[in-house]
């Protein structure tokens, strides 16, 4: 039986430098049962053989491993690729058609929820306009398949943006419960990354507070645990861990926190496995495992 509260995991992509080159999928779920972990989160056109039509022979041998590595299938991260065509966006239809498209194939492998991103028009990642359209259109599909869309709140975005309202006002409007958030940590980052590992020409970013997330959490059915650097004394440090998940906790939210490494070495073999096992030494302490 799962605990309650605060659950840790791991994306996959967090391995992306290694994936395919020194590590196969199974030495990844390998690496997670290895640290304890038990959440994951796959990217369908990345990890899945023959996306969107993956074989039967696969689909079996992915319960196999799951039960061989004692894992749960957490978070299923997919696209609604607006600019799939030049010149134009997806119609509302378009996009219905490839969002019923991964419901199944997430359904089939035990995702009950799907990170969806949706198609931006702008730097500040401000949703394409039928966005409303074609998720409204999908809740009966989602109810269905028993899956929770879930948009990622991402930097730039800050907590207090028009996007994260209309998100929540739209959620509250419907009533629905197969649309929410994903909480990207990466909004909470409070240094600013070394010069050489910066955009020269992009500003400074805004970012949230941890304490700022509360009045979220009603909306928030996974988040991502993004992370650039673990020191040697198992510290971020960048993202105020140690008050982000004490935000989660004092609210009682129950949910996983999904590794996400994007640091400045994730290409070098043995990197990616390091630094998650170091996050998770971290996350164990903070939740109290």
């Amino acid at each position: 039986m799962e605990r309650k509260g605060v659950k840790r995991g791991v994306s996959v992509y967090s391995y992306a430098g290694e994936y395919g080159v020194t590590m196969t999928l199974e030495d990844i779920f390998a690496d997670i049962h290895s640290m304890g972990a038990r959440g994951l989160e796959i990217l369908g056109n990345s990890h899945i053989p023959d996306y969107p039509n993956p074989s039967e022979a696969w689909i079996e041998r992915w319960f196999e491993l799951m039960e061989k590595y004692d894992l749960v299938p957490v978070e299923y991260g997919h696209w609604v690729d607006s600019r799939l065509y030049q010149g134009r966006e997806l119609s509302t239809e378009e996009s219905l058609e490839m969002l019923i498209r991964d419901f199944k194939i997430a359904n089939r492998l035990g995702f009950p929820i799907l990170r969806t991103k949706l198609g931006v028009i702008d730097e500040t990642l401000t949703p394409v306009k039928n966005w409303k359209e074609f998720i409204t259109a999908a809740l009966p599909y989602a109810e269905k398949y028993n899956v929770v869309m879930c948009p990622e709140i991402h930097e730039p975005t800050t907590l207090d943006s028009a996007m994260v309202q209309e998100y929540c006002e739209f959620i509250d409007k419907t009533g629905t419960k197969h649309f929410g958030l994903n909480i990207d940590f990466g909004i909470f980052r409070e240094k600013e990354l070394p010069k050489d590992q910066m955009d020269p020409g992009r500003p400074p970013m805004e970012h949230s507070k941890p304490e700022e997330l509360g009045p979220y959490l009603p909306y928030v059915y996974c988040c991502h645990a993004k992370f650039i650097e673990m020191s040697d004394d198992l510290e971020e440090i960048y993202i105020p861990y140690d008050r982000i998940i004490a935000v989660l906790q004092e609210n009682n939210w129950d949910g996983y926190v999904l590794s996400e490494y994007e640091g400045f070495h994730r290409g070098q073999p043995g990197v990616a496995s390091d630094q998650v096992r170091r996050q998770h030494a971290m996350l164990k302490r903070l939740i109290g495992e």
